[in-house]
């Protein structure tokens, strides 16, 4: 299977939590960053329509930046700095964050998709990459995690 793109997940953020354009622009509103109804109506377009745009790494790490504040609360002061760069652990780690999940509850969301997952594995997939315990977080977890919040949310 192919990796999640940006726009994949992006989709399947604003699928499973049944946001609206406007809540999208708000949520990134949340982490001090403008955006069009049109340029989102772009980004959850599928790859083969025309006026289809990528999402870069900075667009979705603004996005769940975002998703952080509005969930949790904005910090005062300056916003912490939107990543350029994205990897499928920043993603794990920015919706842990925002959605206030603890190891046991992101095992749940991966029993939900019948994966196995132990909170050993999880909490590498959470380490610093200059740890020795730190696992990548492949596409195939990313993809059942995915799908888990979707489930837990939205039903089978």
């Amino acid at each position: 299977m192919a990796a999640l793109s940006n726009n994949d997940i992006l989709r399947r953020l604003r699928y499973t939590f049944d946001f609206s354009d406007e809540q999208m622009i708000d949520i990134y509103e949340q982490a001090d960053v403008k955006v069009t109804r049109s340029l989102i109506s772009d980004w959850l377009k599928p790859e083969t329509d025309a006026d289809y745009k990528e999402m870069h790494d900075n667009q979705l790490a603004a996005f769940l930046n975002g998703f952080i504040n509005l969930k949790r609360g904005k910090k005062e002061g300056v916003q912490p700095p939107i990543e350029k760069t994205l990897n499928n652990n920043l993603i794990l780690k920015k919706l842990k964050i925002a959605l206030t999940l603890k190891t046991e509850d992101i095992v749940e969301l991966f029993e939900l998709t019948d994966l196995k997952v132990s909170n050993t594995e999880i909490t590498a997939f959470l380490r610093n990459p200059k740890q020795p315990q730190y696992r990548p977080f492949m596409d195939q977890f990313l993809r059942n995690f995915m799908l888990g919040l979707q489930i837990k949310h939205r039903g089978k």
